[in-house]
């Protein structure tokens, strides 16, 4: 049996995404956005890269996305790449799901991570003991993660110095000058 993880990153989807400084640009939509767009899907796949980095192997997520104004939504929860990625049932909002699972984990002892900006969502949880993370943080989150993972990739160059080279000129010539004062 598997050891079981005791972390879950959870995700206001939408709410990330309007919010969140690394998806605005992505985002080109004005007043009554099309959530079935272009523009709204690259974000989506953008915002469920990141959480795939960003939780990697240390936390289970979830990013939730409302589905409340569509009909067909089910509330049906799909997996990419460890990740599951849901949509709440119609009339169900995201909020409710959120809340819901952040719940529901708190009270089995998992740590849990709800990534938001929405300020009701945010005091519910933080209520229950669940801690937060703004949108705009996680999206400097992320970004930190990826510059440090592009440094990790850096090639490095070996270089294997002597005691000698690592000291000071001076200090060198001292040394220097003691070891031909002892012969």
């Amino acid at each position: 049996m598997g050891k079981q993880r005791k972390r879950l990153l959870l995700v206001d989807g939408y709410n990330v995404l309007r919010s969140g400084s690394r998806y605005r640009h992505v985002l080109h939509t004005g007043p009554n956005p099309d959530y079935d767009n272009d523009a709204f899907n690259r974000a989506r796949e953008a915002l469920i890269n990141d959480v795939v980095a960003y939780a990697g192997r240390d936390s289970d997520a979830i990013i939730v996305f409302d589905g409340a104004d569509n009909e067909f939504s089910d509330g049906t929860v799909e997996r990419i790449a460890g990740v599951r990625i849901m949509f709440s049932r119609a009339g169900d909002s995201a909020d409710k799901v959120i809340e819901k699972l952040a719940w529901e984990a708190r009270e089995r002892g998992v740590e849990t991570m709800v990534v938001t900006s929405d300020a009701s969502i945010q005091n519910t949880v933080f209520g229950g003991g669940v801690d937060r993370m703004s949108a705009d943080g996680f999206s400097r989150a992320v970004n930190l993660h990826v510059h440090e993972s592009r440094l990790d990739d850096a090639p490095k160059v070996a270089v294997k110095n002597t005691v000698a080279e690592r000291l000071d000129p001076d200090v060198r010539a001292k040394l220097a000058a003691l070891r031909d004062s002892l012969r």
